[in-house]
């Protein structure tokens, strides 16, 4: 019988411990990040400005994975927090056909999100990270070009040169070319995604694929184009939370979306640059940004 009641109540505090561990008495948030610079950026400052304005705890997992680590980690639990893109909402995790229209997206991603797994979209940051083309300052000065449309109009003069992945997606190089009616020189590039900008920056093509936030556009002085006819879908970056954190920390909704429409294209490419190519450390380009906007 003494066994039985030291087992009973081995048990019970074995579940006491697990339910404090991961339930109602939780004491701390975990922000994570996908494993490029932007994405553990954005992250950093999440946890910077969770810190300066509430008692909570941050946890950092930064520098997790891809998407799908991410977003596994999110609807299992492992992290509270991270910041996820539109597009990749619709056509990665919802598996969704693309839309154009960037609040259209945003209420659809926010919407299924909170029926199919629970989890809230906040407010969008401002940054746009689609793809784009990027071209040097030669071409700009010789051909004027603006928009997508003005390069297929010269693109007979032009090389293209881009990632192996660019020549292989449904929103890649085929369907630009013949959504714009492109004729580039010879036959395009295909290289390793870290040599692109060193061979468009060494002259050895004149056109190529970007992120539209990408710190090397300012590392190369490129020129990122309009998408005129708007054939790349919207990348629009906000945190998503756990609809269980936003119940036991309410106020995280009101922290984060502090950075509402304050990270646009030219301020993340900078902090991006920052990082990438200038060697800042992720921590310190994410507190002088938020003292600057004035949230810490």
């Amino acid at each position: 019988m003494k066994r039985k009641i030291m087992i009973m109540i081995t048990a019970l505090l074995v579940m006491t411990l697990v339910l404090s561990g991961c339930g109602g008495d939780k004491k701390n948030v975990v922000i994570g990040s996908k494993d490029f610079s932007e994405s553990i950026i954005l992250g950093e400052m999440f946890a910077q400005l969770i810190e300066a304005n509430t008692d909570i705890k941050v946890i950092r997992k930064l520098n997790m994975g891809g998407t799908f680590v991410c977003f596994e980690a999110i609807k299992n639990g492992d992290i509270d927090i991270y910041p996820e893109y539109t597009g990749t909402g619709l056509t990665a995790q919802l598996k969704m056909d693309v839309i154009a229209d960037p609040e259209e997206a945003y209420r659809v991603v926010a919407e299924e999100f909170e029926k199919q797994f629970n989890i809230k979209w906040l407010s969008p940051l401002g940054l746009n990270n689609t793809y784009t083309l990027a071209v040097t300052q030669e071409v700009v000065e010789e051909y004027g070009v603006e928009t997508f449309s003005d390069l297929a109009a010269v693109s007979e003069a032009l090389i293209f040169g881009a990632e192996h992945e660019f020549f292989n997606r449904q929103d890649g190089f085929e369907g630009l070319v013949e959504a714009y009616g492109m004729k580039f020189k010879g036959e395009p590039k295909k290289m390793q995604v870290a040599l692109k900008y060193q061979a468009i920056g060494n002259g050895d093509m004149d056109v190529t694929d970007a992120f539209a936030t990408d710190g090397q556009i300012i590392q190369y002085n490129l020129k990122i184009l309009e998408d005129d006819k708007g054939f790349f879908p919207p990348y629009y970056v906000a945190p998503i939370v756990k609809n269980e954190t936003l119940e036991q920390f309410p106020e995280l909704e009101g922290v984060l979306d502090m950075l509402a429409g304050l990270v646009d294209d030219a301020t993340m490419t900078e902090l991006n640059y920052r990082v990438d190519v200038e060697g800042e450390s992720v921590e310190a380009v994410a507190a002088d940004f938020l003292a600057k906007a004035g949230l810490v």
